[in-house]
């Protein structure tokens, strides 16, 4: 099976001015490690594990489980809410980003069935 990795931009949603504007997240996907799973990494060693399932449905409706909360955010945007030890990290996508991976995402466990 193969991998899905997808480059994206998020804004993290913060109060401080020294904080960038966009910010590079990495989008994977392996289903030799995890085929319900998906992880969204930030700068730095951040990266958070969810389901496949939590993602689609944040992306229509409000939806969290564990540290993970999604919510869509106008018609074009994407809210997710990240918690950890350290706090909370708020990120906003664009939808058809994380629309577009998901795709891939389907694609390759279809593809690996065959």
């Amino acid at each position: 099976m193969s991998v899905v990795e997808q480059y994206a931009r998020a804004h993290l949603v913060t109060d401080s001015p020294e904080a960038p504007d966009a910010v590079p997240v990495i989008l994977r996907y392996d289903p030799d490690q995890d085929p319900r799973s998906v992880h969204i990494g930030l700068p730095g060693p951040h990266e958070w594990a969810f389901s496949r399932d939590l993602l689609e449905k944040g992306l229509r409706a409000p939806a969290g489980r564990g540290d993970v909360r999604i919510w869509p955010c106008g018609r074009v945007q994407a809210v997710m809410e990240l918690h950890s030890a350290r706090g909370v990290e708020v990120v906003q996508f664009e939808s058809k980003e994380l629309v577009h991976f998901l795709q891939r995402t389907y694609l390759a466990a279809t593809t690996s069935l065959h």
